[in-house]
């Protein structure tokens, strides 16, 4: 989908808008609820959770069976399509930062991979429903989400040191 955006100063676009190439797949496997449309979302689940509002995972009937395991409590990584957002902006000039930065060094939607990261604790869970109620996310009402992964803190955080 073509974006009428113009760049700001000093943002870089790519030759070629990743949005037109066809070499990946991926099956959502159901979809965020949330009180988010385009011009009032949040920028981060930090602002999400001081605004508050209801938040669910609703998860098509195909992959529920793989709720098995998780329960209300847990911490979860929640993998998101911004599908809407532009893809070929590779350097950006976000307002919060002093100038220009590379799209790896944000967490803007704007990607060449659209794919959002977030660290959600869930409320409350009901496989047959396939709803998994969160405490907080950050994407517009409907935003197709590619996986749920068990956030887990002997692996998920770094260590203190470099190896």
């Amino acid at each position: 989908m073509p974006h009428p955006a113009t760049p700001r100063a000093g943002e870089i676009t790519l030759p070629v808008d990743p949005a037109s190439a066809d070499d990946a797949r991926l099956a959502f496997i159901g979809r965020l609820r949330t009180p988010w449309e385009p011009g009032d979302c949040p920028k981060n689940l930090r602002e999400a959770r001081e605004r508050g509002g209801s938040f669910t995972a609703e998860i098509d009937p195909a992959f529920r069976p793989g709720l098995a395991g998780l329960q209300a409590g847990q911490a979860v990584i929640l993998l998101y399509w911004t599908g809407r957002a532009r893809r070929d902006v590779i350097v950006q000039s976000p307002a919060h930062r002093d100038g220009p930065t590379g799209v790896f060094a944000l967490r803007s939607p704007a990607r060449p991979n659209p794919i959002a990261i977030a660290v959600a604790r869930i409320l409350s869970i009901d496989i047959e429903a396939g709803h998994v109620v969160l405490d907080a996310a950050d994407a517009f009402d409907r935003t197709p989400l590619l996986d749920i992964k068990p956030w887990l803190p002997t692996v998920d955080i770094p260590p203190d040191r470099p190896e």
